[in-house]
């Protein structure tokens, strides 16, 4: 998200350097790429306006530290504006109620409502440790309540039933009896969507709303839609009383108009990003560590959060011990650290968040396959325990078993092993913790997946 707004910027921030103060001449060049860049990501016209007038107000006059440059004074306040447009910082649920608390999605169809359902409930349940119950209300789409009920057993937690003869209402009042029964503490109520805003469907949904008063009521858009989204967004309010909305889709809108239009139209804030299909691909949203990544400058945090909640622990501490006792690094420890990075959600989700490699997560967007990840996988999986544990048996015949096994050719296979020999080096280097070693060898080596080091070029297939 936000690749093009983030190569747009920075051009716009070498329009200052060598400026000893910021004035109403110097910053006009910038001010022009910075409008350009945000129209071109689709970002509403009035909250363009509001924002170049809000960045022009502080940036006339101020005088520029001597600890920083021009360029850097103005990106301060690029980023503190882009901040505020966003909102000042995350806002959570609202879960304080007596139980169920009642949570309500609304949307247009093919949103990605239902699907937000089972990934905010997978996020309370493992975040916040929540007892979850589910319900459609969505008697139109039969198809709905069934992959509620699917996404439902998937993640864990409690599906109640209903059916395309019964009335919303008489659905969500039966499934708030039940939660409170069952001392259920938060209540999920998925509503039915429409291809466009029409009055049956709003009249229907704000008599959903009064009857069972939810603690939440969060709006689910497509991002994709851009400025669309923060306009359908501010329709919706006008009906129900929105107190969030989720951002669906977020990694696959290179602009991101919609997450910086959203709360500026609406009022409400962005609570949460859709980040991908699978169930677990949801964030939640931090104004200022948005700002940092559409400026460039990454988002540590997001990734430190990622390293803690998806890689398995005891298997980096067993590792370590291995390679600090001297032991070789085998491909069942390849194939683990493969594992450990798709479990971050790949190559450019995890580059997108380093300082200084946005650049580098869209080069990977665009060049590198995560799906080369299961391929190199099912290369290892193929063979026997004994290869895995010294790939050097490898001769032609049991080549020629494992692609066949695989499904990949030759070619495949070769970099697979040549991608751990050079991973092998680096972690020679690492025995008895000599880090610079480590470092000065991760420098000449190219990732998992044919990933060059800064300013190389992709291999070919």
């Amino acid at each position: 998200m936000f690749e093009t707004l983030t190569e747009r910027l920075s051009g716009a921030l070498k329009c200052i350097t060598g400026k000893a103060k910021l004035s109403e001449d110097n910053i006009q060049e910038s001010l022009r790429e910075v409008r350009r860049a945000l129209l071109e990501a689709d970002v509403a016209l009035p909250v363009v306006k509001d924002f170049i007038e809000q960045v022009k107000q502080r940036a006339i006059g101020q005088e520029v530290s001597a600890s920083l440059n021009p360029g850097q004074a103005f990106l301060k306040i690029v980023q503190a504006e882009l901040q505020a447009l966003m909102g000042d910082s995350n806002e959570t649920l609202n879960l304080k109620a007596v139980p169920p608390a009642v949570i309500l999605m609304a949307g247009l169809q093919g949103a990605g409502k239902t699907t937000s359902v089972a990934k905010l409930a997978l996020w309370l349940k493992n975040n916040q440790k929540k007892s979850i119950m589910v319900v459609s209300a969505d008697v139109y789409r039969p198809a709905a309540i069934k992959q509620l009920e699917t996404l439902a057993g998937e993640v864990g937690v409690e599906f109640f039933p209903s059916d395309a003869e019964q009335k919303p209402e008489d659905i969500v009042k039966n499934a708030l009896a039940a939660a409170k029964k069952k001392f259920i503490d938060v209540l999920f109520v998925d509503t039915a969507g429409r291809l466009a805003i029409d009055e049956e469907m709003m009249s229907e949904i704000k008599s959903l709303h009064t009857a069972i008063n939810p603690t939440e009521t969060l709006f689910v858009v497509d991002a994709m839609t851009g400025q669309d989204a923060a306009n359908t967004a501010k329709v919706f309010n006008e009906t129900l009383p929105l107190t969030g909305v989720i951002l669906t889709k977020a990694d696959g809108d290179a602009r991101g108009g919609a997450a910086l239009s959203v709360r500026h139209i609406t009022g409400k804030p962005i609570k949460f990003l859709g980040i991908g299909e699978k169930i677990d691909a949801l964030e939640a949203f931090h104004p200022d560590r948005v700002a940092s990544r559409i400026l460039g400058m990454g988002d540590v945090l997001s990734l430190i959060e990622d390293v803690e909640k998806n890689v398995d622990k005891q298997k980096a501490q067993r590792l370590a011990q291995k390679i600090k006792r001297g032991k070789r690094f085998d491909l069942e420890d390849f194939k683990e650290q493969l594992q450990q990075m798709q479990n971050m959600g790949g190559i450019a989700n995890m580059l997108d968040k380093m300082p200084g490699m946005g650049g580098m997560a869209q080069a990977a967007a665009g060049k590198v396959d995560d799906k080369m990840f299961a391929r190199m996988e099912a290369i290892i999986n193929s063979m026997t325990m004994k290869e895995r544990r010294n790939p050097d048996l490898l001769n032609g015949s049991r080549k020629r078993r494992i692609t066949q096994g695989s499904g990949t050719n030759i070619q495949d296979l070769n970099r697979l092993i040549k991608q751990h020999k050079q991973m092998q080096r680096v972690m020679k280097k690492m025995k008895g913790g000599k880090m610079a070693n480590m470092m000065r060898g991760l420098g000449g080596m190219n990732p998992p997946g044919g990933m060059p080091p800064p300013g190389g070029g992709f291999p070919g297939r």
